[in-house]
């Protein structure tokens, strides 16, 4: 069963910006935390960023300044805009249900220089 879907995926080319998008079927109520986590070719899957219901959020370093969590909770949906994309961005992108333990299928995101 598909918990967690996400679009927005393409190929950009550096300096420019995308948007992702995760729409999830798991209930709006109650508190939750949302993730994005990205993996490259070779490399582990790295956290980018979390967001909670009343929308705290936290980035790792790389992405700070540049990329920009959010929730819409009316339509249980995260997106995460991504401006001053850069080579190093490339990877697969996932979106994560941290309360619930659901993954989305991933998004490719290709930034060529």
């Amino acid at each position: 069963q598909v918990h967690l879907v996400e679009s927005g995926g393409g190929l950009v080319q550096a300096g420019g910006s995308l948007r992702l998008s995760c729409a999830s079927s798991g209930s709006k109520s109650g508190f939750d935390i949302r993730a994005w986590y990205r993996q490259a070719p070779g490399k582990e899957r790295e956290l980018v960023a979390t967001i909670t219901t009343d929308g705290r959020t936290t980035y790792a370093n790389s992405v700070k300044g540049r990329f920009t969590i959010s929730r819409d909770n009316a339509e249980n949906t995260v997106y995460l805009q991504m401006n001053s994309l850069k080579p190093e961005d490339t990877a697969m992108y996932y979106c994560n249900d941290v309360s619930r333990g659901w993954w989305g299928q991933g998004t490719q995101v290709t930034v060529s220089s």
